[in-house]
């Protein structure tokens, strides 16, 4: 009965982490360009409670005597579904179809990808620099941040949707300036570090970035100007999520409290 007071425990502890991870996509259902999180779980090591013969001569029993010691979190995984395009007034505003991700100069220059394409025009040090709300450099495909000539209007810029950049003169003629907003794919997103404001980070099992515009055999997204992607958070699914999470987490609580029980049973019957 001990075995099951533990196994309950873990599976408290569990669901626990499971209603944490809901309630952050709860959280996050208006952040443009979350990633829901889902949880993974395993069992916990098995105990063997009989040999794996009970005969003399050691013939094996045609089935196992093993009992399972509960649950852990094997991982909590980010689903990188394409979530619905929602169009904006911001000009500087990018949303990504496919799968790539936006390029980052974070702090101390560190590299950062995100598919938030809520971008803004910020004075730098060599003009109109395009960045994100927090004031991090948004890169184009060689990894340099994307600058204004002094003579642009930052509302007349034009971005394409394969990324050119370029603005519309007062005759209302396109010219391009030789620059591409910067899209870069992993071998394995879900192994993407995760840090605040929707930002990732390289790891050795995401894989090293693959530019879109120098890798080939790279399936290409395309950029959509004037548009947000939304959160992938599905509002109902999560909802059933967190039901069958607070149900499972009663039968575990359920089970602490029978196992109790019946040790207090056991221990009654020497009086």
């Amino acid at each position: 009965m001990m075995r099951a007071l533990w196994s309950a425990a873990s599976g408290m502890r569990a669901q626990q982490t499971n209603v944490d991870a809901i309630s952050h996509n709860f959280a996050n259902v208006n952040t443009t360009g979350f990633k829901t999180e889902k949880p993974e779980f395993k069992s916990l090591l098995y105990q063997t409670i009989q040999n794996e013969t009970t005969t003399a001569n050691g013939t094996p029993k045609p089935v196992s005597a093993q009992v399972g010691l509960g649950t852990r979190l094997a991982s909590i995984t980010s689903r990188f579904e394409q979530g619905s395009l929602q169009d904006v007034e911001s000009n500087s505003a990018m949303a990504i179809d496919g799968y790539g991700l936006f390029g980052i100069s974070g702090p101390d220059n560190q590299l950062l990808y995100t598919r938030n394409g809520n971008f803004v025009w910020g004075v730098g040090q060599n003009g109109l620099t395009l960045c994100t709300s927090e004031g991090y450099q948004v890169l184009d495909s060689n990894g340099n941040e994307i600058v204004l000539p002094d003579e642009v209007d930052a509302n007349q810029v034009a971005i394409s949707e394969d990324g050119q950049i370029g603005y519309m003169d007062a005759q209302n003629v396109y010219t391009p300036l030789n620059q591409t907003v910067g899209l870069w794919q992993f071998t394995n997103d879900a192994g993407l570090q995760k840090t605040s404001g929707t930002y990732y980070m390289e790891t050795e099992a995401s894989g090293q970035a693959m530019n879109e515009a120098t890798t080939p055999n790279l399936r290409r997204s395309t950029v959509k100007q004037k548009y947000l992607e939304a959160s992938n958070v599905q509002v109902a699914e999560e909802m059933v999520n967190l039901i069958v999470a607070q149900r499972a987490y009663e039968l575990n609580s359920k089970a602490i409290t029978t196992s109790d029980t019946m040790l207090e049973q056991a221990n009654n019957l020497k009086r």
